[in-house]
């Protein structure tokens, strides 16, 4: 019974990682909610009334979320530095409380500076974040000259709050963050084996989720990756145990995804594209041929499970020879050992589970220390000694880039520009529907423009504010005639939506909108302003201040999205050409660079261009085929990274491993696939640029020796060669929808 109830404790704590890698949307939940929590007991225990419990509990939020730094240090600085600026905050709102026209350019002018800090980084965003929301505030609360003094108490026991929080009750530390983010990784690795799974049992009516299932599995690994990448520099004291937690991250990520393109090549009638792994919607050719049931794929069924035994249960945890025997038995297939009969098709995808068993190795000696080796098969010891002379191999070093856009051109003063027109707009406006609570069409202006950078992209925010705030209307109605006058249930459920708000907002902007109009519904009821008509007011409020922002974001300094998402496809295929060259630089002979780097880089270039190009392939937009293009170019784009990542991995094994050795010819083979990456790069830049794609013979073609009876491939593997052959196809493939012209292939 104890062993049953720890496997469900087991499962459930592998659950809870894999749905909120590193709990950090489960810890900035509770933080801000006891931090409320705390505030509201401290004030009542000093009677305060309910319009001070109310700002109290604003405050405390405020204090908690607008945090950014990641180590402790810093926090406590930018934290102690909040309360003074807050203290000023509330101070002018409550001496411009009476003064309209100077509230309102003070207003306008706060908003201007509060965006234009974020160029001063997390600090900077941190402080502009407290200025404006704790005027907000005291605007909330209708703070007068006379109440500073208990509003003031109120806003250093909401500070004191939020530090008791942070560094006693729910305090995080960099490197616990990474610890659990690491655990989270393994949890989404074996989801991913588990999705794999399934897409090997899949009949012919099932494929097509189960393929679906496979890709978002796929996806989710790749974002606790870059996680992950975030943390490195904050989570780890020495910067080769970084390397090291990178390269082994990196290493099972490509496993898993290479494992996954196997499994649906044995399930195709041909060789699967990396792009359906990637395109939403693509399907398999003619259904797939599995599942047959033979005895290999019995044995492959098997070895998948244990493959996901082995991610999930670290072999020094549970003593006894069963693990022992199934990690020796899946890394005897990279060695040839025991492959089962059957085609070649899946014979790979063994030879897959080898590789994906190696770099679960690799990642279990990285991330727990050294492993017992006294039941080594000789396949086993292979693997060691390869993990430890690549751990060897590992250094650091380490590029920063920054903006050097000034003036206008720099994003935080164009945003700072147009949220002030937006809010000046939001204002009069606002003023128009309520000369009381006109403030809220300019939190949503204020709102809409966090984290944009392009119309469209404040387009598909307001939209998603103004949806959200119409159903959390509702929801207010509900709660407020449940709840009536009594304060500490309100309370309660102001408390448990704040936690929905912080645990549901990296997921959903229209949920998190929802809780933040549930909870003020909540909070007018408690200040005895609560009717249908104040709801309705607010949802009008809201309407028009995504309109402000929208209207400012077009005619003021705009970005529209055609230039944002050129601009970062430019940045993308810049990084695509600098990991493909270094890769086979590298390859051929070359010195070593940090591939894994600009490998990252590439990823997080990946991540920002699929960002922006959210108004493009949102479900409502009416350029369908313009939304199809845009999937398009992000899957191939996400092929291309796939590929590139194999390589830079496979180029650093040079020293270590005995089966891949530099090859000069490669250089030849890369210049074409180098050039059109660049013939792409600079159409996109410039549609004038007089610039063309060049195809003709196959990659291995081109590395053909030039002596008779010569080896055909010489040292370079067949892996290799496949990579950049599917590499050099997707890059051809994104001339078509990019209207890149494509030369005739040279005879």
């Amino acid at each position: 019974m104890r062993a049953a109830r720890g496997s469900v404790r087991v499962r459930l704590r592998d659950l809870v990682a894999a749905s909120d890698p590193g709990l950090l949307r489960l810890t900035a939940g509770l933080r801000t909610m006891g931090a409320i929590a705390l505030t509201l007991a401290v004030l009542t225990l000093l009677h305060a009334d309910v319009r001070h419990l109310v700002g109290g509990a604003i405050a405390a939020m405020v204090a908690t979320f607008a945090i950014r730094e990641k180590q402790p240090g810093p926090q406590a600085v930018t934290l102690a530095l909040g309360l003074p600026v807050a203290l000023v905050s509330v101070s002018l709102g409550a001496l411009l409380h009476s003064r309209v026209i100077a509230g309102d350019v003070f207003f306008v002018a706060l908003i201007f500076c509060a965006v234009y800090a974020r160029r001063f980084g997390d600090r900077g965003t941190a402080l502009g974040l407290v200025g404006f929301q704790v005027y907000f505030m005291s605007l909330f609360v209708g703070a007068t000259v006379s109440a500073l003094p208990q509003l003031y108490g109120v806003v250093v026991v909401a500070f004191a709050a939020s530090a008791v929080m942070r560094f006693g009750l729910v305090r995080e530390t960099p490197a616990g963050i990474l610890e659990r983010l690491r655990d989270a990784f393994r949890a989404r690795l074996a989801q991913l084996v588990s999705a794999q799974l399934e897409l090997l049992d899949a009949g012919p009516d099932d494929i097509d989720k189960a393929l679906q299932g496979t890709r978002e599995g796929t996806a989710r690994l790749h974002d606790t990756a870059m996680m992950i990448q975030g943390r490195l520099e904050d989570g780890t004291s020495d910067e080769a145990v970084a390397r090291l937690v990178q390269r082994r991250i990196a290493d099972a990520e490509i496993a898993a995804e290479r494992l996954g393109l196997l499994l649906l090549t044995a399930r195709s009638a041909e060789r699967a594209d990396t792009l359906t792994l990637h395109l939403p919607g693509a399907s398999l050719s003619e259904g797939g041929r599995l599942p047959v049931r033979d005895e290999a794929t019995e044995i492959l069924r098997r070895d998948l499970e244990a493959l996901r035994a082995l991610v999930l249960r670290p072999v020094s945890a549970h003593p006894g020879a069963g693990l022992v025997q199934l990690r020796n038995r899946l890394l005897g297939y990279r060695d040839e050992e025991n492959l089962p009969k059957a085609s070649p098709a899946v014979q790979d995808v063994f030879r897959g589970i080898g590789e994906a068993a190696r770099a679960v190795l690799g990642l279990r000696i990285a991330l727990d220390g050294p492993q017992d080796e006294s039941d080594d098969t000789p396949s086993a010891a292979r693997s060691r000694e390869e993990l430890d002379a690549e751990d060897a191999a590992i250094d650091g070093g380490e590029e920063s880039a920054e903006d050097t856009a000034t003036g206008l051109r720099r994003p935080t003063t164009r945003a700072a520009v147009q949220v002030a027109v937006g809010s000046s707009l939001a204002i009069v406006g606002g003023e128009f529907l309520s000369s009381q609570r006109w403030y809220w069409a300019v939190l949503t202006c204020w709102i809409v423009f966090i984290n944009t950078a392009s119309t469209g992209e404040i387009l598909v925010k307001g939209y998603r504010r103004l949806v959200g705030t119409v159903l959390g209307v509702i929801a207010g109605l509900l709660l407020a005639a449940l709840v009536g006058h009594h304060t500490w249930t309100a309370f309660a459920l102001v408390l448990v939506c704040v936690f929905a708000m912080f645990y549901t907002a990296p997921l959903s902007y229209t949920l998190m909108s929802f809780f933040v109009t549930a909870a003020l519904g909540l909070l007018y009821t408690l200040l005895h302003t609560y009717s249908l008509s104040v709801l309705v007011l607010r949802v009008e409020e809201t309407a028009l201040g995504a309109a402000c922002g929208i209207i400012a974001a077009a005619f003021v300094l705009p970005v529209h999205t055609d230039r944002r998402t050129n601009d970062l496809l430019v940045t993308v295929l810049e990084r695509l050409g600098a990991v493909t060259e270094a890769a086979v630089e590298q390859l051929s002979g070359g010195p070593p660079d940090e591939l894994l780097d600009k490998a990252r880089d590439l990823d997080q270039a990946l991540a920002d261009l699929r960002a922006a190009t959210q108004p493009l392939t949102h479900p409502v937009t009416p350029m369908r085929a313009r939304r199809d293009t845009a999937r398009y170019v992000v899957a191939l784009l996400e092929t291309s990274a796939y590929h590139a990542r194999s390589l830079a991995a496979m180029a650093e094994l040079l020293p270590t491993h005995p089966s891949i050795a530099a090859d000069p010819r490669l250089r030849r083979a890369g210049r074409r696939l180098l050039h059109n990456i660049d013939a792409i790069a600079a159409r996109v830049a410039d549609e004038r640029a007089d610039v063309e794609v060049e195809t003709g013979a196959s990659i291995a073609a081109l590395l053909e020796s030039e002596l008779p009876g010569g080896s055909r491939y010489g040292r370079i593997t067949d892996r290799v060669l496949r990579h950049l052959q599917r590499l050099d196809e997707a890059v051809v493939g994104l001339a078509r929808p990019l209207r890149v012209p494509v030369a005739e292939p040279k005879r």
